[in-house]
């Protein structure tokens, strides 16, 4: 289910979804809570296309709520003070969607906001996470320009960043993406460009920085022979000295 850029797959979502849905029509103050990344802007967008978009600090609020029939505030845990919020979009018949984190929303504001809707961050809702980045795929494909054959090559899920929800997740895709590209001389150019920053400390540079290229490699030879016998083999190393190399960048692994 999709509403613009609002992928809804898992469940807390897409009942999210339906509520904006019913909302749109509805003249109902609407709480939009959760972590970054998780959606909320997406989601007043969605509800109340055409409102103004104004920082809950913003010198201007009040004037924007004076002007608008409706108005989405960023950053509510930023006001002043939400009892004067209140009087002034009483005064002026002002539909709100605000955004919050859910700390914030935990507080007592239940009288102001008709509605609350929590997005929960993506670690809770993983069945959102593979259509999310195919279309940061897409992304990447179209910003350089690459045509859609009709197979997207999707990173392993395994290793995407989730840390900040849909902001990791796009940085994730985006290196997947242009690791997959990458010839020799492009790595070379930025592991030099990486290991240009470790000179200064001049202290074992060489031993300190050599799992740059060990690790990678029993990474992918883990994922392609599926046995150490094998891998040794392939590398060309005694297994025992395969087994050190693995104890020895085991916090990598």
């Amino acid at each position: 289910m999709e509403a613009i850029n609002f992928i809804a797959e898992s469940k807390p979502l897409k009942e999210a979804l339906k509520s904006a849905n019913l909302l749109k029509s509805l003249q109902f103050n609407t709480l939009i809570s959760g972590e970054e990344g998780t959606g909320r802007h997406t989601l007043a967008a969605y509800m109340m296309p055409d409102a103004p978009v104004v920082h809950a600090d913003d010198p201007q609020l009040y004037t924007q709520i004076e002007n608008h029939p409706q108005i989405v505030i960023d950053r509510l845990s930023a006001i002043d003070s939400l009892s004067r919020l209140s009087q002034s979009v009483q005064k002026h018949g002002t539909k709100v969607i605000a955004i919050a984190d859910d700390r914030f929303a935990q507080g007592g504001n239940e009288s102001f906001f008709s509605v609350r809707i929590l997005l929960p961050p993506l670690r809770e809702r993983v069945e959102d996470v593979p259509p999310l980045a195919r279309k940061f795929m897409l992304e990447a494909m179209e910003m350089f320009g690459e045509r859609e054959t009709g197979e997207v090559s999707e990173p392993d899920l395994r290793t995407l960043d989730l840390s900040r929800n849909a902001f990791s997740l796009r940085r994730s895709v985006f290196l997947h993406y242009f690791a997959a590209r990458m010839g020799e001389e492009e790595l070379l150019l930025l592991n030099e460009a990486y290991l240009s920053s470790k000179m200064e400390e001049e202290e074992d540079i060489y031993r300190r920085e050599l799992f740059l290229y060990e690790v990678p490699l029993i990474r992918a030879g883990t994922r392609r022979f599926k046995s150490q016998l094998k891998m040794s083999h392939a590398f060309g190393l005694n297994r025992n000295t395969l087994r050190k190399k693995i104890t020895e960048w085991k916090e990598y692994l």
